[in-house]
């Protein structure tokens, strides 16, 4: 993966830490933390550098045989769940994936950074295609749109809704934003 000089919530942290035990056990944390180079005592509150999740991605892939984008899918689309669990108002008023997914940037990130001071949230421009879907571009120092299609298609399990998502461009591929469309009736 890239070096990304910035500090991340602890919560994403212990939400990344929670989908690594439910599917793999505790033990795979640990090794995870110990081929990464971390201690691993992440606080929700805390804040701490981007290149810990850089690393801890890194090592995941390595360990698993994929790609850090596969790995951030992965986290993303496990997390839903766990933010249910732990932030149901913020999916209770939406009956679908895509009334959730479009409330991120007037609704969810807002108070994420009330719950949260500091928090750096990616910012997300929803707009209508020419073939009917959804374009979204995603806009993020930290550059994880992998890590934002898998919230995506956890929020399309969590509402029982399908989703096809297709990446046209890619901030890794040095374009200034991801450019990402969705179709909510595949």
């Amino acid at each position: 993966m890239r070096k990304v000089c910035a500090a991340m919530k602890g919560v994403v942290f212990n939400l990344l830490e929670d989908a690594v035990v439910r599917e793999h056990g505790l033990l795979a944390w640990d090794s995870l933390l110990e081929m990464a180079g971390l201690e691993g005592a992440y606080t929700s509150l805390g804040s701490y550098p981007d290149s810990e999740v850089v690393q801890l991605v890194d090592a995941a892939s390595t360990a698993l045989g994929l790609s850090a984008g596969e790995v951030l899918r992965w986290f993303g689309r496990s997390a839903i769940p766990l933010l249910h669990e732990r932030y149901e108002m913020f999916f209770t008023p939406h009956k679908s994936a895509q009334s959730f997914v479009a409330s991120i940037n007037d609704i969810i990130h807002p108070e994420i950074r009330k719950l949260n001071a500091g928090a750096g949230c990616p910012h997300f421009h929803f707009h209508d295609l020419d073939d009917g879907r959804t374009g979204l571009a995603y806009k993020s120092p930290r550059r994880m749109c992998r890590l934002a299609h898998g919230f995506i298609e956890g929020a399309a399990d969590h509402y029982g809704d399908r989703v096809a998502i297709e990446h046209l461009s890619c901030m890794l591929d040095g374009h200034p934003v991801c450019r990402i469309a969705l179709d909510w009736n595949p």
